[in-house]
């Protein structure tokens, strides 16, 4: 099913350089990871980049079906007026990730692990310059934009290689580029109609925002605009988040659906998983995108924390059965942070990411 009336994508932008971009080395990766005698763990068996001069020929030349990196970023959350510390996440999942066991359920061989961007130039240009809140919430939109570029020219390097990426960190402003990259270079290795993708998105709220610069709230409806998103699929809705106007927008628009985190867990409307698999359905046609934003997991620490969500248990329920019930074009964990700007903080989310990300992995490989 296409859209009549979806928007010819705007023009690719002239993307010289990723220059936020950190490559990480072996050394890099061993830093991190306990070697333990009659062990191996992950970080001993993933790849790295041979060659940080011709990057797009290491991630085509790669063995590894799986691409990770991370951005560890704020700007976005701060544009939406949301709390700070997304930026905190990236680094404590990869230290749990990399010392996960290497085994016959996850062996690491499988996963290119490229690096991280790093914005924190950016941030303290606006931190140093900008007067005013409202010139600050200007200068955190205006950001996101290099943010976008920079990301999508990695999304696009990785699934032309048709490798799927795997993205960890930031708000929920980078699902558009993601969106975005995958769609241009999974179209152009051949594998859709048009360079359209899908998504499900596990999430308190749909980030439907109107189009009043980009942050981390309206990521989907630029995707949209611009003609990379076709269909779109939210789970776990919480109902008292739901700005009207975007309520109307929503149920009146035929590719996007949504299943409430009331109408699965109060009103016992369907299950859980049956909510999972009516999003994999929906989405079917073509590849989609697999985001999960932490603000969905019950007592989780991210920029919008909830006492009332999915268990972490059911997120791995999600991450699992989506990943193997569809065509991913991409898996996206966002808003989760270690450490929050008005001092709250959570060691154990970094681990939790790990599992997640394993759950994908294993998903995906059945």
């Amino acid at each position: 099913m296409e859209k009549s009336d979806t928007k010819v994508p705007a023009a690719e932008p002239k993307l010289n350089s990723m220059q936020h971009l950190k490559v990480y080395t072996k050394q890099d990766v061993l830093s991190l990871t306990k070697i333990r005698r009659f062990e191996t763990k992950l970080g001993e068996r993933l790849h790295v980049i041979y060659d940080t001069t011709e990057l797009e020929k290491s991630i085509a030349g790669s063995a590894a079906k799986y691409v990770l990196f991370g951005i560890p970023e704020d700007l976005g959350a701060k544009g939406n007026f949301g709390i700070g510390g997304t930026d905190t996440l990236w680094i404590p999942f990869l230290q749990s990730f990399l010392n996960v066991q290497s085994n016959d359920f996850l062996d690491g061989n499988e996963v290119l692990l490229v690096g991280h961007f790093d914005f924190g130039d950016i941030q303290y240009l606006i931190d140093t310059t900008a007067r005013g809140e409202d010139e600050k919430i200007e200068a955190y939109r205006h950001a996101v934009n290099t943010i976008d570029d920079e990301v999508e020219h990695l999304v696009k390097i990785i699934t032309e290689a048709k490798k799927i990426p795997l993205v960890i960190g930031g708000g929920h402003n980078n699902s558009y580029p993601l969106i975005k990259g995958a769609a241009k270079g999974w179209h152009k290795a051949g594998t859709t109609p048009l360079a359209q993708i899908n998504c499900i998105n596990l999430d308190a709220h749909v980030d439907y925002r109107p189009l009043e610069g980009r942050h981390s709230g309206n990521a989907f409806r630029y995707a949209e605009e611009d003609g990379y998103l076709q269909k779109y699929c939210v789970i776990g809705l919480h109902e008292n988040y739901i700005p009207q106007n975007v309520w109307i927008d929503i149920v009146n628009n035929p590719f996007i659906d949504c299943i409430t985190f009331e109408d699965i867990f109060v009103h016992d409307k369907r299950t859980f998983l049956q909510a999972v698999a009516h999003a994999t359905g929906f989405t079917e046609d073509t590849l989609t995108g697999i985001d999960i934003d932490l603000d969905s997991i019950q007592n989780t620490l991210s920029s919008a924390m909830t006492p009332v969500g999915v268990s972490p248990a059911q997120a791995r329920q999600y991450v699992s059965f989506a990943a193997a019930d569809s065509k991913p074009a991409y898996f996206y964990i966002c808003e989760g942070a270690t450490r929050l700007n008005d001092g709250r903080t959570d060691a154990t989310s970094g681990k939790l990411i790990s599992y997640l990300v394993s759950d994908f992995i294993k998903g995906n490989s059945f």
